[in-house]
């Protein structure tokens, strides 16, 4: 039997000196002999959910603080065995008190970089982003959350693009269901509901300079104009309906719709559009999906 004689507690007067850090083993830094597999690049490895609270402007020059989901990531050469993760989180904690606009995502993408001794670096932030919403008829008026992500990649020649994502809720009245609905009312005297559906557009735009939140929420409502509702009563549940009934839509009209509105801003260099209405009459969901058609660019 082998007995041993390591010490079973944990010492926490214990203080670690300069000399006894060096002789700590730093096998992430170590030779290309310990690589496990092939010996090739690897185009991100990082940190993916971390969290702290950020703080945004909103439109109106308002600093807000939010609950924020940090991804980091840099790409790595070929021959090294790993990076240091903690100094994901460590170089963003540095710029933790700024308000993170297109210079702060810059600064953090270099840092990143550099660093780490890397080639490329990427970042992605996601938010809950809260704005009012006031309901359509009545006195109300509710917080609608719209989860948004900003992301920004750093190339190798110090170059970053910087990209914006948005989930939008929005209700789609199927054109061919109001028309079949009135149809048998008008032949055969029944009553007939025309179907509508709880919808959800992702959208992904590359900015050539940072837009507020608020700004491409605009967008979404003005392009598709049946934003989902928060606070509700008898006369907001009527006035959308009377909503729906007026901006009927199939799939490929809520796409196109978002291309048309998305397209006319100079700021956005790139995009794609994916709606997907999640039918109440078909047990499968109805998807189009939409580019802007720059060359190389988002598909």
């Amino acid at each position: 039997m082998i007995t041993t004689t390591l010490k079973r507690f944990y010492d926490p007067t214990f203080t670690v000196s300069e000399e006894y850090k060096s002789s700590l083993p730093d096998l992430q830094n170590g030779p290309a002999s310990l690589i496990e597999g092939a010996n090739v690049p690897i185009q991100q490895v990082g940190i993916s959910n971390f969290r702290l609270p950020l703080k945004y402007e909103t439109r109106d020059g308002q600093q807000i603080t939010l609950e924020t989901s940090v991804d980091g990531y840099v790409s790595l050469d070929a021959g090294k065995k790993g990076i240091n993760m903690s100094r994901i989180i460590r170089t963003f904690y540095e710029f933790r008190d700024e308000v993170i606009s297109q210079d702060v995502l810059e600064y953090i993408l270099r840092a990143y970089r550099d660093n780490l001794g890397s080639r490329e670096s990427y970042l992605r932030l996601h938010v809950n982003f809260p704005m009012i919403q006031e309901s359509l008829r009545s006195d109300l008026s509710g917080y609608q959350y719209y989860p948004l992500s900003i992301e920004g990649h750093m190339d190798q020649n110090g170059r970053m693009k910087m990209f914006m994502h948005i989930d939008f809720e929005y209700s789609s009245a199927c054109p061919c269901s109001f028309e079949l609905a009135e149809h048998a009312r008008n032949a055969r005297d029944v009553a007939a509901i025309s179907h509508s559906q709880r919808s959800l557009a992702n959208v992904t735009v590359e900015c050539s300079e940072f837009l507020h939140p608020e700004t491409l929420v605009d967008m979404m409502r003005n392009a598709l104009t049946t934003e989902t509702q928060v606070m509700v009563k008898r006369e907001d549940e009527q006035a959308f309906a009377e909503l729906n009934g007026a901006y009927q839509k199939f799939v490929e009209d809520a796409a196109r719709l978002v291309y048309d509105e998305l397209n006319k801003r100079s700021e956005i260099v790139d995009f794609v559009v994916r709606c997907n209405h999640m039918e109440s009459l078909h047990s499968h969901d109805a998807v189009s999906r939409i580019c802007k058609g720059v060359p190389g660019g988002l598909r």
